[in-house]
């Protein structure tokens, strides 16, 4: 990775072979099989512009962000850079201390950070079936990664052609809610920037290893995950406009996957089912691994955004419920998700 260059926080280059490493090849296929999952993707993803659109009434263009099939190694190259951008202004902030260190300091931490997210990387990287990046210029990429795809359909003995449709479908819609609403990447990016300015680089420093101790700790003894116990009131607040965000966006798409399905998937109450019961995790430290990162929050938000969705859409319809779409300003707070009809009341 090195458009990362200068005297980086993150070594990215590390996180980068790291988390590879971590997250294996995944199954094994043979080259004519391989290409043909690559090509049934990029063809499923198409077809599912289409079908986001004329369910959901919002128009995004064909084709106006990149659809990568990639392998795990890929999508952690590719998520090191969506890491970079992200964490650009909180860098940034740290850089600009008082007493930044230099020389060999520098080197051992960034090495050591690189190690943590190459970890973290390495191990949702095995996780990951789809995700759309919407930090990556000039509109953002869908990025597929074949060989978790195949790998879950096999565990689920779903039928695979309907599987990567359903697959394809979800992440589709997010890539429809981005590109049909353009501002909403640099809103989520400036809510990044706005958590930058609220942190504090030397508490930072000082005891950031006794507050993740703590938080293990209090994972352990079944309290929240990091971003749960390290946040600050303010810094909490911008994670809760966040979390309501990323609410509806999963969602949404759930709710367009669970609409569309049918008339297009044959098999996808069988699909649903099983992959419900995979998402719960397995084994003690997955479960662990989940809770300290924070996933299990991610499975809340499905389940809280898709009936915020629900309950809008059932009331006031479709094209109403896109007034969520218009602006900011109509974006659901975390509250809000959990009482759609306040929502009503302040938007509609």
């Amino acid at each position: 990775m090195s458009k990362h260059s200068g005297p980086e926080m993150v070594d990215w280059d590390l996180a980068v072979a790291l988390g590879s490493r971590i997250a294996g090849d995944g199954p094994v296929v043979d080259r004519p099989t391989a290409d043909a999952v690559v090509a049934e993707l990029r063809a499923d993803a198409d077809r599912s512009t289409g079908l986001v659109r004329e369910h959901t009434g919002l128009v995004a263009a064909e084709r106006s962000a990149p659809v990568l099939v990639v392998d795990r190694a890929g999508w952690v190259a590719a998520n090191a850079d969506g890491f970079a951008t992200v964490l650009a202004p909180v860098v940034d902030k740290l850089s600009s201390r008082k007493g930044e260190p230099t020389g060999l300091t520098r080197a051992i931490g960034s090495r050591v950070t690189g190690a943590e997210v190459g970890a973290l990387l390495g191990f949702l990287a095995g996780k990951v079936l789809g995700q759309f990046d919407p930090f990556h210029a000039p509109a953002g990429r869908l990025l597929l990664v074949a060989p978790n795809i195949v790998h879950v359909e096999r565990e689920l003995g779903v039928v695979p052609r309907d599987f990567r449709l359903w697959v394809c479908l979800h992440e589709e819609t997010h890539r429809v809610q981005f590109t049909a609403t353009p501002w909403l990447a640099d809103h989520l990016l400036g809510e990044m920037h706005a958590l930058a300015e609220s942190l504090e680089p030397s508490g930072l420093l000082d005891d950031g290893l006794a507050r993740v101790t703590g938080a293990i700790r209090g994972v352990r003894e079944g309290g929240g995950s990091l971003l749960d116990l390290i946040g600050t009131p303010e810094q909490k607040e911008i994670v809760d406009r966040v979390t309501g965000v990323m609410s509806l966006l999963e969602g949404h798409a759930d709710v367009v996957m669970d609409d569309v399905g049918p008339g297009v998937i044959p098999t996808v109450a069988d699909i649903r089912k099983r992959f419900n019961r995979r998402r719960q995790g397995v084994g003690v430290l997955d479960r662990l691994l989940r809770r300290v990162l924070g996933l299990d929050a991610k499975m809340a938000q499905y389940r809280d955004g898709a009936k915020f969705v629900r309950a809008v859409v059932d009331k006031a319809g479709m094209a109403e419920f896109n007034a969520v779409w218009e602006r900011p300003e109509n974006l659901p707070s975390k509250a809000e998700i959990a009482d759609p009809r306040s929502w009503i009341t302040r938007v509609l």
